[in-house]
């Protein structure tokens, strides 16, 4: 991948340009390596702003400058090793010496690709060829517009009522969703419904696929709409189409758009005569359906089928109306399982099926090879899917194919892929917006482009995992080997010599044996070019660390999973930039000067003698070290620092918290797991107050005793959204405070408060409370609140509350109320929790539910 070498190479270069990297970089130098870096910009610009329809020819391109790039990153960060590496001055000068040479020769190198690539660019402005100009035909219509509308029932009353809506002025409604899910199918059955063609004067279908071609599209609504083909100029053939549609009511098909700028173009030639007109569009994209819909019909989100549907679909397909033969009905439901919901997949598996003798050793032998048979599914269908790929921006496409390397159907955690693209220099920096922001980004403009699926979210409404469909994750790995960005192995086929050696980035999902992997030393002279290695098994044999010590140009490690002690392999990796591992003893950071993430478990509980000292790592953005190992104290640090870049934080029984919060101001979570014998606690909670930038907060306890936290008016963070509190047992007095935090909304408790009353008063307001988790107050009997108190308070969460005898009655009355669940709790909370929920019904409030888990006999 291009773009994605670019920016590696690129940020290592800007490292250069900071004042702590002299010692490396010296003025000659420094001159060769800023005109290195604008070379590289030009060549980023190029790809940035390339807008050629010849795909074929970008790809070339794209080869030779990830090539070219590769290979140059390889020299750059092989010498920088060896000068961070030096262990005196004479092997560190020697070692500049070479990284001078080898710069020049990069240099040269980028100069002359740059020359080539402007020649591209020439050609294509100079020379631009009739072939690339002509609009490709849509294969989604042409491959499922015959389709049934099995599953789409629900669907096409909702689009049903919306073109037959008794709105006068003239309606856009949107379909989104992903390529090959149904779309075109379900407008062609609204278009051809008998009822529905009757109710309009003027009828046209026009697809304008994703290189929109205006004429054509004009010469397909003139030929609708009057029947003829006339050639005419562009502007006489919108006059004839606005003359056509003029005082007329009509109903017009767009489908499969990919642009606003085209829909800009479009909509000028349609009358809005208020006479009930309609449109109907589809695209992949649901900016361009939020762009176009009216305020009243919000975009329809085309959903998957259900397995009972992909089911009807698929025996539809094979067996028209009769009934699939019992004997094949279990394998068939194996096979359409597969399918995932998908109705191009199931319509592309029944085509194949259809062919074969419906008797069960045929069936049985597509059941036994599943993987190679929709291997088969997946080509029929990557005409379609690839469209949605080739049409993302460069800056996007990196970070869709690595998503291919996370292991098939399972939830992708948020927070580590993000953390992954930013450590892989996927994700370009902004003035304004911090890099985790940006990359929430792309992954809500992936899901926006349907490549990928929103999964879980928090409690605070944030997405907490997303995923991928199988067929874009084959996409994903298919176009992901071709571009070379992420290389996954399992224990499918051998891994042979060849396969490894000229790998970037390596994933594995399964227990790795020593005999099936071979680090070689590259042609270049360097020892392996992978700079990611990720391992996902949760066992591998102790005797692989060969495998690791190996890979010396390492920019990502996660060997989580893996039981091993680690601590002489990671200090030599000096580019790491992610590392996630388990130690046996300490080691300085000092030389891992572009650390951003760092995720430490001691080594099977192994005590360590020293603190981590995380305090050069100037980059770093999360830290999650784990007891009993600690963060080293800041006030011992050889140059005490500020690590303004720290985003996310978790402190596991630090004697040194206090400290450690003061020395990073821009913290937006931070977990504290404190000792009741640290007599610091209340100078942990005054240390909060400076942290003005945090969202999140979870404060837990060990051997507590009643009351070692209590929190104060003054504690202001201004920007809190979430807070959990464990174990810390303050008194219920100590919880009003916590509505003086402005933002507030999210609010866990387990084991958190002590006393058998709770009693607000009116002036204690939760003003932006959503929802509020109660686990484990053991001594609580009376809880006094107005809905006042809570006023938008979304969902009350209670678990094993024994004593308290009910819910304020009031609660009722929070009319954003929308969950109250009950676990293990006193019958008497049980009944003041029907209670409410059956006045609400009665004022006809049907939207509050109510979840009761007894207690047990």
């Amino acid at each position: 991948m291009a773009y994605a070498a670019l920016s590696s190479l690129m940020y290592t270069l800007k490292q250069l340009f900071k004042p702590n990297q002299s010692f490396i970089c010296q003025s000659s130098t420094q001159q060769h390596v800023q005109s290195l870096y604008r070379n590289l910009s030009v060549l980023q610009v190029f790809l940035d702003d390339t807008t050629t329809n010849d795909i074929e020819t970008l790809k070339v391109v794209e080869k030779r400058i990830r090539n070219v790039v590769y290979k140059a990153e390889d020299r750059v960060d092989s010498s920088l090793r060896s000068i961070i590496l030096a262990d005196h001055t004479k092997r560190r000068k020697k070692a500049c010496r070479s990284f001078y040479a080898e710069l020049l020769k990069v240099e040269q190198q980028v100069y002359f690709l740059n020359k080539e690539v402007m020649l591209v660019e020439f050609n294509k402005h100079g020379s631009k060829s009739a072939e690339l100009a002509t609009t490709p035909s849509s294969p989604e219509k042409s491959t499922i517009e015959e389709n049934s509308i099995v599953g789409m029932e629900d669907d096409f009353n909702i689009i049903l009522d919306r073109v037959t809506a008794q709105t006068d002025e003239l309606t856009v409604i949107p379909i989104f969703g992903m390529g090959g899910i149904g779309k075109t199918t379900l407008v062609r059955k609204v278009y051809d419904n008998s009822s529905i063609r009757s109710r309009f004067d003027r009828h046209a279908w026009v697809t304008i696929s994703q290189e929109y071609n205006e004429r054509q599209m004009l010469l397909e609504l003139v030929s609708s709409i009057t029947g003829s083909n006339q050639e005419s100029s562009n502007d006489e053939l919108m006059e004839i189409v606005y003359r056509g549609l003029k005082g007329r009511r009509f109903l017009i098909v767009i489908d499969d758009i990919w642009s606003t700028e085209a829909w800009d173009q479009i909509q000028r030639i349609f009358p809005k005569d208020n006479n009930k007109s309609r449109i109907l569009l589809t695209t992949r994209l649901k900016y361009v359906a939020d762009y176009v819909s009216c305020p009243y019909f919000p975009p329809h989100s085309k959903s998957f089928l259900s397995l009972e549907d992909s089911w009807n679909l698929f025996t539809e397909k094979l067996f028209k109306k009769d009934h699939c033969p019992p004997l094949l009905e279990e394998i068939g439901k194996h096979i359409v399982q597969q399918c995932r919901g998908l109705p191009l997949s199931v319509v592309v598996v029944a085509g194949l099926l259809v062919k074969m003798d419906p008797t069960h050793d045929n069936w049985k032998k597509v059941e036994e090879n599943l993987n190679s048979f929709f291997g088969t599914v997946s080509e029929r269908c990557q005409s379609i899917l690839s469209l949605s790929y080739n049409s993302l921006p460069q800056y996007l496409k990196a970070c869709f194919l690595y998503v291919g390397g996370f292991p098939e159907d399972r939830e992708i955690k948020v927070s580590k892929l993000i953390r992954l693209w930013i450590a892989e220099e996927f994700v370009r920096g902004s003035s304004n917006k911090s890099l985790e922001v940006v990359a929430k980004e792309y992954l809500e403009e992936l899901i926006d482009r349907s490549l990928m699926l929103a999964g879980t979210q928090g409690e605070n409404g944030r997405m907490r995992t997303c995923k991928i469909h199988d067929l874009l994750r084959q996409l994903c790995l298919s176009e992901a080997y071709t571009e070379n960005v992420v290389h996954v192995m399992n224990g499918n086929v051998p891994i042979s010599l060849e396969a490894i050696d000229d790998q970037r980035r390596l994933i594995v999902q399964f227990d790795l044996q020593e005999k099936q992997f071979y680090p070689t030393r590259h042609s270049s002279g360097i020892t392996s070019i992978t700079r990611t290695f990720i391992s996902r098994p949760t066992h591998i044999r102790k005797w692989n660390f060969s495998i690791v010590s190996q890979l010396k140009l390492l920019k990502v490690l996660d060997v989580f999973s893996i039981e091993y002690d680690f601590s002489c392999v990671i200090p030599q990796l000096v580019h790491l930039r992610y590392v996630a591992a388990k130690i046996g003893e300490t080691f300085s950071l000092a030389k891992l000067r572009n650390l951003q993430t760092i995720i430490f478990e001691s080594f099977l509980g192994t005590k360590l003698k020293r603190p981590v000292d995380i305090w050069t790592t100037m980059e770093i953005r999360h830290v999650d070290i784990r007891s009993p190992l600690y963060i080293s104290n800041p006030l011992e640090a050889e140059h005490p620092l500020f690590l303004n870049n720290l985003q996310t934080l978790t402190l596991h029984f630090s004697p040194f918290a206090v400290e450690i919060i003061k020395r990073t101001p821009n913290l937006k979570e931070l977990r504290i797991l404190h000792k009741a014998k640290h007599s610091d606690g209340l100078a942990i909670l005054d240390s909060l107050s400076l942290l003005e930038k945090l969202e999140k907060l979870h404060l837990e306890a060990q051997q507590t005793v009643n009351q070692i936290m209590i929190f104060s008016g003054d504690i202001f963070l201004p920007n809190l959204k979430e807070l959990t509190l464990s174990f810390t047992y303050i008194p219920w007095e100590a919880i009003n405070l916590l509505a003086n935090l402005p933002n507030l909304e999210v609010l866990k408790g387990y084991s958190a408060f002590d006393g058998t009353d709770w009693r607000l008063n009116e002036d204690v307001v939760f003003r932006k409370l959503k929802r509020l988790l109660l686990h484990r107050c053991r001594d609580l009997q009376k809880w006094e609140a107005g809905s006042d108190n809570f006023p938008m308070l979304e969902q009350l969460i209670l678990h094993w509350f024994i004593q308290l005898e009910e819910i304020p009655e009031s609660m009722g009355d929070i009319m954003t109320l929308k969950l109250i669940q009950i676990e293990y709790c006193s019958s008497g909370i049980e009944t003041s929790a029907k209670k409410i929920q059956e006045e609400q019904q009665s004022l006809g409030n049907y939207e509050l539910q109510l979840q009761i888990t007894p207690m047990k006999e």
